[in-house]
């Protein structure tokens, strides 16, 4: 193919892409380059939290990673995530990468749990061939199991996208598209970049002030918009400037990379809560890809 596309939250394609879910429920969505804006009780309390995880903590959680995470499959089985019926409707760009309507695409789903984007996939789409990774080795046993699971059309393996080389599964510059739906901030900042490096070779969350950071309680704070959540698992919030300069560093170009603010309802509790996504795609330059 001329271009090589990724999506990051998420991405597609030797371009890397963030992606946000369609608001379907007529609550408030915009897109943009701005952040969202604190509310004066919000910034206080961000600004008053400074009671960080210790070293020593860190350090557990960062050797307990793989650990923690099979852990919250073990609890939670395949229930834990909906199905994603909106990324085919988000991910326009599937179209526009084949060169005729039937073209088979090949993608790479990094960090697939247990197949809540990648079953929607294939269902939709029957010209797509998937590979399919996962940090816990639980998740993916469960995509294995999943009788929709099919080998001539998917193929899924245990990896730490930081230190394991994909082209022990996937042949180099094999890929099309790859996807990292809520990945990247799930990984260190310090090794973002590996998990990066790892996928150009075979071809990327959520935004800063998102609920989720600000329901935090005090010292679940490991660094500077990065969070531990109660069950070991972590978090990163991303700046569309840090996303940015993540991906250029490691050689792709951006084409879209900006914040999708949501407010989005519990209507049985009567709540309505900001949600805050990075929507980005990049590629590989042309005379690479």
């Amino acid at each position: 193919m001329d271009e090589s596309r990724m999506f990051q939250e998420n991405t597609f394609d030797n371009y890397l892409n963030s992606a946000a879910p369609i608001c379907e429920d007529g609550a408030f969505q915009k897109k943009g380059h701005s952040a969202r804006t604190l509310s004066p009780e919000e910034a206080e309390k961000l600004a008053r939290d400074q009671a960080w995880v210790s070293d020593f903590k860190k350090l557990k959680l960062e050797k307990d990673a793989q650990k923690n995470w099979d852990l919250f499959y073990k609890r939670n089985s395949t229930n834990f995530f909906k199905d994603r019926h909106w990324t085919t409707r988000e991910f326009e760009d599937l179209k526009a990468c084949r060169e005729f309507e039937d073209q088979k695409l090949t993608i790479l789903e990094a960090g697939c749990g247990v197949g809540n984007c990648l079953f929607p996939l294939l269902e939709e789409d029957l010209n797509i061939f998937a590979y399919a990774c996962d940090f816990s080795p639980r998740a993916v046993e469960y995509v294995k199991k999943n009788t929709l699971y099919n080998i001539e059309r998917c193929k899924v393996f245990q990896c730490d996208l930081t230190k394991d080389d994909l082209l022990e599964n996937i042949p180099v510059d094999s890929v099309d598209v790859a996807t990292l739906i809520f990945v990247l901030s799930a990984i260190h900042p310090d090794k973002m970049h590996l998990a990066l490096q790892n996928i150009y070779k075979v071809n990327v969350d959520y935004g800063l002030y998102d609920h989720a950071m600000l329901r935090f309680k005090s010292g679940s704070k490991l660094g500077e918009n990065f969070y531990v959540r109660q069950d070991g698992t972590r978090s990163y919030f991303f700046t569309d400037e840090f996303l940015s300069h993540l991906f250029m560093a490691v050689g792709y170009e951006q084409v879209v990379n900006e914040y999708v603010l949501r407010e989005t309802v519990n209507r049985k509790e009567g709540l309505r809560v900001p949600r805050v996504f990075l929507q980005s795609k990049f590629r590989k330059p042309l005379s690479e890809a």
